[in-house]
């Protein structure tokens, strides 16, 4: 009879570099957790809330109607030609998704720290689904624009098809800060106070309700180095065909975003393990 004799197997765990150790396969394995949580996210956002979703549609629109009257009428700043009220619209667009998306992304690991603290899964699922469901609000205030641009007979220039460029774009910038952001609340909850002032400065350093042609010529090179000002140009151009054209700021604002994004990853990785014992 003959019997089979185990051959010996030597295992060798070793730690993981480079891309592979962001655990972005473990996050694809988890995606119906992502979606579930998406979900949830959505649905409790605006629980117990007379308007409940209208808000995602009534907050920018509240905010373009008290620029446009405070800057457009009473300031009268220049809007590249197109109503004052759709100019700034195409601004606070991007703005605010950047925004919301930092912010939430900042809290997230604070604010789910009951499901951390008693279920595994990949940590980066918690600032992805922030992401997400600010997205999902973004495209619906792009509503909102259609609608604008319908009642100005403003018609959708060809280079519309850029738009998605931008919109990653912020995604990037805003989901970078967060992560690094996300960790550093976790250990002091006065993070979400400093990003609360940074991001109301970082409004008005912004091409946001206004056209950035106002920032005499000698302070243009230091004010397009600010990553947020191509991304808030670059949507008014995608979507309106008005204002500089992306340029070597475009470039600028990419290799930001991206070192942003990486660093951002990287650090909130090698920090999640010893996100439990500190909430």
């Amino acid at each position: 009879m003959d019997t089979k004799i185990a051959e010996n197997h030597e295992t060798i765990i070793e730690s993981s570099r480079g891309l592979p150790c962001l655990g972005l396969a473990d996050v694809w394995e988890y995606r119906d957790l992502l979606f579930f949580l998406l979900w949830r996210e959505i649905k409790g956002r605006y629980r117990q809330m007379a308007l409940g979703p209208l808000w995602m549609l009534v907050a920018p629109l509240g905010q373009m109607i008290i620029y446009s009257v405070l800057l457009g009428v009473l300031a009268r700043l220049p809007s590249e030609g197109v109503p004052y009220a759709l100019f700034t619209y195409a601004g606070l667009l991007p703005w605010q998704f950047f925004a919301n998306t930092t912010r939430q992304t900042a809290d997230s690991l604070v604010n789910q720290q009951a499901i951390i603290a008693k279920v595994y899964f990949p940590r980066l699922i918690i600032p992805l689904v922030s992401v997400l469901s600010g997205l999902v609000d973004f495209l619906a205030s792009l509503v909102v624009l259609a609608i604008l641009m319908l009642f100005f007979r403003v018609a959708p220039a060809w280079t519309f098809v850029a738009l998605p460029f931008f919109l990653i774009l912020a995604t990037m910038l805003g989901l970078g800060i967060g992560l690094w952001l996300a960790c550093l609340n976790v250990k002091f909850r006065d993070t979400a106070i400093g990003l609360g002032f940074a991001l109301e400065a970082l409004r008005f350093l912004t091409p946001v309700v206004y056209a950035s042609s106002l920032i005499p010529e000698r302070w243009q090179t230091l004010y397009h180095l600010n990553p947020l000002t191509p991304v808030i140009e670059g949507f008014r151009w995608a979507l309106l065909g008005v204002g500089p054209m992306p340029n070597w700021t475009a470039a600028w604002a990419v290799l930001v975003a991206l070192l942003v994004l990486i660093s951002g990853a990287f650090y909130f990785r090698h920090t999640e393990r010893t996100i439990v014992d500190i909430l």
